[in-house]
């Protein structure tokens, strides 16, 4: 397997592996500010991955420039707001979050979703392939924003490959779990 971290353009990155929280990625989510609803995923990136740390706030800062220039009058704002969040302090009730940063990351394009397996991927089709509480990658797009008064570094996203499983965050069963016993992995494919 290849590395997961990697520069693709000063503001675009793929970072990994990290794990997927509240993963709205085969339907968009209305909220109030979008009519349309939005893509979007939470990632969650242990905080001893210093090269993912690294490449996040590399792109950040190249994102914070292009802010510069096309959208804050020739100078970065002393509040400007950046995605990279401290699990820690801002999710600090939540087990998953417990020495981790994280991101939230949104598209209203629908994300090119994989699932790794055996050196070969497939198309994840449903939440029984892409899950919140899996493992994987994630391709990023950092980039500038105003709005309402507000300046600040939002993460776009792109694309997620699952890399493996992990302990479901919603707190469900897959019919794996529920119904393998009874048939064996023949009756469930």
């Amino acid at each position: 397997m290849g590395k997961f971290t990697k520069k693709i353009t000063e503001t675009n990155i793929r970072i990994g592996e990290v794990r997927f929280s509240y993963a709205n990625i085969f339907v968009p989510r209305k909220s109030d500010d979008s009519a349309d609803g939005k893509y979007s995923v939470c990632i969650i990136i242990p905080k001893d991955d210093k090269e993912t740390i690294a490449a996040i706030e590399a792109a950040v800062n190249a994102a914070k420039q292009k802010g510069k220039t096309e959208k804050w009058g020739g100078k970065i704002p002393a509040n400007v707001r950046t995605p990279l969040r401290d699990g820690d302090i801002d999710r600090e009730d939540d087990e998953a979050f417990a020495g981790c940063y994280f991101l939230n990351a949104s598209s209203k394009n629908k994300p090119g979703i994989r699932v790794l397996e055996n050196s070969a991927s497939y198309e994840a089709m449903d939440a029984e392939d892409f899950y919140s509480g899996c493992y994987g990658a994630v391709t990023v797009n950092f980039f500038p924003y105003e709005n309402s008064g507000n300046k600040g570094v939002a993460a776009g996203l792109n694309n997620l490959i699952k890399t493996r499983d992990g302990e479901r965050l919603s707190g469900g069963r897959s019919a794996d779990e529920d119904f393998g016993d009874l048939c064996g992995s023949s009756c469930l494919d």
